[in-house]
């Protein structure tokens, strides 16, 4: 599905290179639930960007699906990160300004891809699989937190996408409510055949996962220490 060969992106500060990964090996496999746990600063992160097609690497090749679109430009990478690509974060990404229903419908608004369903009854399908559908004609600020990041996961659904890339997802949220925010992503896995990456720092979030992957000084590492 997606594979990552012997990729690596470096930042330039002042006069210094900054290596934020390096020499990562990776292969995620069509309809997986894994996770990638990693301290502050190990360069989860910006792995999860790399794979989301938010940031291109310095070196190594991403392959998605057996294309290699390391070398697409940027309408063409857009393009395929919005077809393919759903992302969730900790802070939610909401718009105040906009109704839950209207949130949920952003990406559907931004696709320069042909839409071959109707967006407005998957909207309401997955409010009301994801208990939200009462909520619909609320604003992000009049709803819990858990509430808001249900709405967040519906958003990264809108568009059918194969593969939903969760960062922090349960760092804003008490352990309840964090509990049943997992036990969703892992029900899209399952019931949905989306592939799950979580991106996270705690041990006890992994754990939920089927896969881990360790990642340090941005490298990935046998062990997680």
């Amino acid at each position: 599905m997606i594979k990552l060969v012997n990729v690596c992106k470096s930042y330039q500060l002042g006069n210094e290179e900054v290596k934020a990964v390096c020499n990562i090996n990776l292969e995620i496999k069509e309809k997986e639930f894994l996770s990638i746990l990693g301290s502050s600063g190990s360069g989860k992160s910006t792995l999860m960007y790399l794979m989301g097609l938010l940031e291109k690497p310095t070196k190594g090749k991403i392959i998605i699906d057996g294309k290699d679109v390391s070398k697409l430009d940027d309408n063409e990478l857009s393009h395929l990160r919005n077809r393919y690509i759903g992302f969730v974060f900790q802070s939610f990404n909401l718009i105040n300004r906009y109704t839950v229903k209207e949130n949920i419908l952003l990406p559907i608004k931004y696709s320069k891809t042909k839409i071959e369903f109707d967006p407005e009854e998957r909207a309401d399908y997955l409010m009301k699989r994801f208990g939200i559908y009462e909520r619909r004609n609320f604003f992000p600020n009049k709803i819990s937190g858990g509430q808001q990041q249900r709405v967040a996961i519906a958003r990264a659904l809108i568009t059918k996408p194969k593969l939903i890339l969760a960062d922090e997802p349960t760092g804003n949220l008490d352990s309840k409510t964090g509990e049943e925010i997992l036990n969703l992503l892992k029900e899209l896995n399952k019931d949905f055949g989306v592939t799950v990456v979580i991106v996270t720092h705690e041990r006890e979030v992994a754990k939920k996962t089927k896969r881990q992957i360790f990642i340090k000084d941005g490298q990935i590492v046998k062990k997680y220490l």
